[in-house]
């Protein structure tokens, strides 16, 4: 938002950027600040610090390029985007078509983790959003769907995908503010909380307790928890399943 608190348009419906000055562009801001939000999360990017990893004497100075952080932001998103390949109409197996679209995106948010902390900051309205949002609306128009249904389709999955996402990057926030190297650290400090475990005859409940210690023992051959890739999947069929059932 600028200084009175008026939100910023998104940065397609301001003025272009002028010409590069000594080497430096919107294109090379972009991926700096992704790089920098890479590494470091959504809470390392500033305007400071992308100005100092270009080498640039002022943050005032990417302003000309970007607007503010809202329009670099929103260029970022939309640079993330661009790494989802998105059919140019759908084909013949919706499923099939959608299942690619939300396994390309979640996999595009693993890599980008700042993703879902900022999409919800900005409205969708780059290039490559609209795109996929396009697709998705137009695959349920073409299965007889009236548009507010297409609209409502699309938002259960695109809050199935950035939910996962933002579950997933909450979680290793939390593991590197704790000092978690791996699974192991987390066993650790597990079993010196719940060392009791296992020791009533008549544990109040018995199937939770029966996770922890599968948990905690580290046996290979106690049930694991899935994998994260496994567990979105069986989310993702969940939820096609049930919108099927409504079509």
């Amino acid at each position: 938002m600028s200084a009175q608190g008026t939100p910023t348009p998104p940065i397609w419906l301001l003025p272009e950027p002028p010409e590069r000055r000594w080497g430096l562009g919107r294109a090379e801001i972009v991926r700096t600040a992704i790089a920098i939000a890479d590494s470091g999360g959504s809470d390392a990017l500033t305007m400071r610090a992308v100005a100092k990893e270009l080498g640039s004497s002022t943050p005032m100075s990417l302003y000309r390029y970007v607007h503010n952080k809202d329009g670099l932001v929103d260029l970022m998103l939309d640079a993330a985007n661009a790494e989802v390949t998105t059919p140019e109409k759908p084909g013949g197996d919706w499923r099939a078509d959608l299942t690619r679209v939300s396994h390309d995106s979640w996999t595009m948010m693993k890599r980008h983790a700042w993703f879902a902390e900022l999409v919800h900051q900005r409205p969708p309205a780059g290039p490559h959003a609209s795109r996929r949002q396009e697709f998705v609306l137009s695959t349920f128009v073409g299965l007889g769907q009236d548009l507010s249904a297409a609209v409502s389709y699309h938002r259960l999955l695109d809050g199935y995908v950035v939910g996962q996402a933002l579950q997933r990057t909450e979680e290793m926030k939390m593991w590197q503010r704790q000092g978690f190297r791996g699974l192991d650290d987390v066993q650790e400090l597990a079993g010196a909380w719940f060392v009791d475990v296992g020791s009533d005859a008549q544990p109040r409940y018995p199937l939770l307790e029966r996770v922890v210690k599968d948990f905690l023992s580290a046996d290979p051959h106690a049930p694991a928890t899935p994998a994260e890739d496994v567990q979105f999947t069986l989310g993702l069929d969940c939820l096609l399943d049930g919108i099927s059932t409504r079509l």
